[in-house]
């Protein structure tokens, strides 16, 4: 064997071990870099039902319904299935959302609900402990309004495993592709929920009694408080136990991918202005909008283009439409902003550092606005202070 040869072998020895080196780490951002192993290159069901059901800690006895629209997570279903059996749980079937009810999903329970009126419906949904709402599944669909309708009463729970949600910078929804979803699966592997509960709860501790202020590059400055309003901490805790807790709706819909605060600040305390990135109104697109708020209403809209549509869609809306609905900040270290060609919001904004600011009713957070109108807004860029002492800095969670 010649030098030659010798000394090419060596190089590329060095640059397979290099390479299988590198592509063992952990990747976030996959707009970015491949992904680490042939494994991950599609999705895992087995795995991603495990965590749903360990996020859930099953407890004896307990009553299970899945709900979801026919797809490609449909084998989901049978691996869920056998892990609520084998933790002692009763599986009650998976219901279709659509017309289409797989023979293989159907249950006695199913049977018995499927293409069923609303008022049957609460009558058989009562007996559900746990449901899980899998994708293609959404408030839009009877089954589920009832569900929801249920959880006011205090005492089932649900897990919403929409894998959806992700959208543009300027806060229009994207579809969920390939690239997506392998950035989902690995926050809901790989997030280290205790870290994550235990920095929520620190967040909370600190805005009880506090000033909360948040400002961006483009204009906003708006403070408020939350006084003893509940915080809804995403945290990935599904338990019965943590919903015996619940003082809200959504502290009883328990989200996975996991990662956001959420609260209606006291409304008479929100007073500012709200710049917003450039968006659609009233399908009408406005530009260099600004929203000066006091004691939680719009008192003035200005905008370089396209004021008089969002005035159209704040009175059609009514009482909602003016009034400030919810603060919610993301705390999720492998779920930031996604840059590249085109950068993108990952699930509603879950991410570390990003904030919503929203409009509309927000009696599901335990606040007073009613009327049913919602507006979610979000921000990338965005400083939070609590008191003065600042949390989040350029869209950067610093604490």
């Amino acid at each position: 064997m010649n030098v030659w040869y010798q000394c090419a072998t060596a190089v590329f020895l060095i640059f397979l071990v290099v390479a299988c080196k590198n592509s063992s780490s952990k990747l976030i951002n996959l707009d970015l870099v491949q992904v680490e192993d042939v494994a991950q290159s599609q999705i895992n069901f087995q795995r991603l039902a495990a965590k749903i059901l360990e996020c859930a800690e099953l407890q004896q006895g307990e009553r299970v319904l899945l709900m979801m629209e026919p797809g490609p997570f449909s084998p989901m279903v049978n691996y869920l299935a056998d892990g609520i059996q084998s933790n002692g749980a009763y599986f009650l079937g998976c219901l279709s959302v659509t017309a289409e009810q797989p023979e293989e999903w159907s249950t006695r329970f199913t049977a018995q609900t499927h293409g069923r009126s609303e008022e049957e419906l609460r009558s058989a949904l009562t007996e559900v402990d746990l449901g899980i709402m899998l994708p293609g599944a959404s408030p839009a669909h009877t089954p589920y309004q009832v569900l929801q309708s249920l959880l006011n009463e205090g005492i089932r729970r649900t897990i919403h495993f929409h894998w959806s949600g992700a959208y543009d910078i300027n806060g229009a929804p994207l579809e969920i592709d390939e690239r997506k979803s392998l950035l989902y699966q690995q926050v809901v592997l790989q997030t280290d929920y205790d870290k994550l509960a235990a920095r929520q709860s620190a967040f909370e501790t600190a805005m009880r009694g506090a000033e909360i202020r948040v400002s961006t590059p483009l204009g906003t400055v708006i403070s408020f408080e939350i006084g003893d309003r509940p915080v809804t901490k995403q945290d990935g805790d599904a338990s019965a136990a943590r919903t015996r807790k619940a003082k809200n709706l959504i502290d009883r819909e328990i989200e996975i991918p996991a990662g956001a605060i959420r609260v209606a600040p006291i409304e008479n305390s929100v007073n500012g202005i709200v710049a917003f990135p450039d968006a659609k109104w009233n399908n009408i697109p406005v530009t260099d909008l600004k929203m000066t708020f006091r004691n939680g209403k719009v008192a003035d809209v200005r905008a370089s283009e396209g004021a008089d549509a969002v005035w159209a869609e704040i009175e059609k809306a009514g009482d909602a439409g003016r009034s400030f609905r919810e603060f919610a900040l993301g705390f999720n270290p492998l779920m930031p902003v996604q840059h590249g060609d085109k950068s993108w919001i990952p699930y509603y904004g879950y991410g570390a550092g990003i904030v919503r600011l929203s409009l509309g009713d927000n009696t599901e957070l335990g606040g007073n606005v009613t009327g049913g109108y919602v507006r979610w807004n979000f921000f990338t860029d965005a400083t939070v202070s609590v008191n003065g002492e600042v949390w989040v800095k350029n869209g950067n969670l610093i604490k």
